[in-house]
């Protein structure tokens, strides 16, 4: 666009020049060789235009000639190029779609067309190829290869870095990854790696410098870093909690004001504080984690803040803790506890039954199995209790990877991860039971009442030469029990002279658990048999 502007511009001054000029009119005279030449004004300036021109015109036309060959073979190098940057970029293509054979082809096609150290995608090309071909030895050299060249070379380590992942080498594949983020701090999968390296080694303070670089190359964000730096520093205390306790109080203190509401730093913050008699403080934080989370390791260390309290002071403190967090098992099963340690029997039962009817778990049957015993000493009931504990839903646990842990840990003992493990219930058992009254701990149980008096058993004498005697109907009613007789084939075959004659009954259907009766053992049973 400005080059058309400055265009329009030369032409517009020249033709405001021509027309003052003839506007004005005047003549020129040049004398060469003894010629005198005398020409207008306006001839002499076209003259002079077109002189320039031509100048202009077999000037181009000599360069054009003289420039010639190295434009012709500059024309058919670009040719060149161009078609292997398309074999290029269609082997790329080939070998995102998982076509091995048109992958290798391009390959092929491309690296005769360009040279590879002009190009250093060929050589990925190459080494992607290898790898669908099944070829992984091929495969590494090419990414050893590119660990020669600067600019391929964190291209490289990625390669090799994944193929050390893929043969469970994590040794090599951290080797590697370190190498990467030694180079280029930026790289989220180096980083990763090398700081599964450092927590799995439990070089606290290198995987928190890690994290201050992933944060301020912005590779995650405020909230995760924060997160992640809690958890580091939780670990550091417990590390330091025995040998360096101010250091571990240091730590703790940090990580419990990066995340409040995390309960194995408020844990180790505050056994910390209590080590050195500032129970204020560390009672203060255990409260701000339980509004934020009830967990049962801070309602044990809040109510045993005091070594030397009794129990009804502990048990104060526990209904202190749950006015915090009403209506929540946790509280309840905190202060059920406290009262059992108490002898208050009646305070524990009630809490107790609260927390299986907030949420329904082993923990809450097995603790109320101890208040039974401790009170009554029912050992049916606490049998029963104990049969309901182990048909209700575990308790929640530190659970990372399938790995259930009564203690938390920084990482996971499977794959490494950091901040793996996650307070819930384990899925060993879901949900509840459908008969949920079943389970209730005031539900009765249904009995059934037995009579008064025992009824007799009805003993029917078998003749099989006649009819069985049977009681008439004035005697029956006078003893009050029921003339009820047997319907058999015996029975049916044994026919009174001056009676009908009675067609058989047709058996009964048995019961699919039924096993009937064998009918070899049925000429080897008694005379008499029992109807009820």
């Amino acid at each position: 666009m400005i080059r058309i502007l400055l265009f329009l511009a030369v032409v517009f001054a020249l033709g405001l020049g021509f027309a003052w000029l003839a506007d004005r009119p005047g003549e020129m005279v040049v004398t060469f060789s003894g010629y005198q030449y005398q020409v207008s004004l306006m001839v002499a300036a076209v003259a002079v235009v077109a002189v320039v021109a031509a100048v202009m015109i077999v000037w181009w036309l000599l360069k054009a000639l003289w420039n010639s060959p190295y434009t012709i073979s500059r024309y058919f190098r670009v040719r060149r190029r161009d078609r292997g940057y398309q074999a290029l970029s269609t082997g790329m293509i080939a070998a995102g779609a998982g076509d091995g054979a048109l992958a290798r082809k391009k390959t092929k096609e491309a690296a005769k067309l360009i040279r590879s150290d002009q190009e250093p995608l060929i050589q990925l090309l190459e080494a992607q190829a290898s790898l669908l071909e099944g070829d992984h030895e091929g495969a590494r050299e090419k990414f050893e290869t590119m660990l020669d060249d600067s600019e391929m070379r964190l291209l490289g380590l990625r390669g090799l870095y994944l193929e050390a992942e893929r043969l469970g080498d994590r040794n090599a594949a951290r080797h590697y990854a370190g190498r990467a983020a030694a180079m280029a701090p930026q790289l989220a999968w180096a980083a990763e790696s090398t700081l599964e390296d450092l927590t799995g080694r439990g070089d606290w303070d290198g995987a928190l410098k890690l994290v201050e670089a992933q944060k301020s190359t912005r590779q995650i964000e405020r909230d995760a870093a924060n997160r992640r730096r809690a958890v580091l520093l939780t670990a550091k205390a417990q590390a330091l909690i025995d040998s360096d306790p101010n250091a571990a109080k240091t730590a703790a203190l940090e990580a419990n004001r990066l995340r409040p509401d995390f309960a194995p730093a408020a844990v180790i913050a505050a056994k910390l504080l209590f080590r050195q008699n500032d129970v204020r403080k560390g009672a203060k934080i255990l409260e701000t984690a339980w509004k934020a989370e009830p967990h049962p390791e801070i309602a044990e260390l809040y109510t045993h803040a005091r070594p030397g309290d009794a129990v009804l002071d502990r048990l104060n403190r526990a209904k202190k803790l749950q006015e915090m967090k009403k209506n929540h098992a946790e509280s309840s099963l905190a202060v059920a506890r406290a009262a059992l340690d108490a002898h208050d029997f009646s305070t524990a039962r009630k809490e107790a039954e609260a927390a299986i009817r907030m949420d329904r778990r082993e923990g809450a049957y097995l603790l109320l199995a101890d208040i039974e015993e401790a009170e009554t000493g029912d050992q049916g009931k606490v049998r029963q209790l104990l049969s309901k504990a182990v048909r209700a839903p575990g308790d929640p646990a530190w659970v990372a990877d399938g790995v259930v842990s009564e203690r938390w840990a920084p990482v996971s003992p499977i794959t490494g991860k950091l901040d793996a493990f996650e307070w819930r219930a384990p899925m060993e058992r879901l949900g509840q039971f459908i008969d949920s009254d079943e389970d209730a701990p005031d539900a009765a149980v249904p009995t059934i009442a037995a009579p008064t008096k025992p009824a007799k058993e009805n003993v029917i004498e078998l003749n099989p030469a006649g009819p069985a005697e049977r009681p008439t109907t004035a005697a029956a009613s006078e003893s009050g029990e029921d003339d009820v007789a047997p319907v058999n084939a015996t029975a049916s075959a044994t026919v009174p002279p001056d009676g009908d004659a009675v067609e058989p009954v047709e058996e009964m259907a048995r019961l699919p658990d039924d096993p009937g009766v064998d009918p070899d053992e049925e000429d080897q049973k008694p005379r008499k048999f029992r109807l009820f």
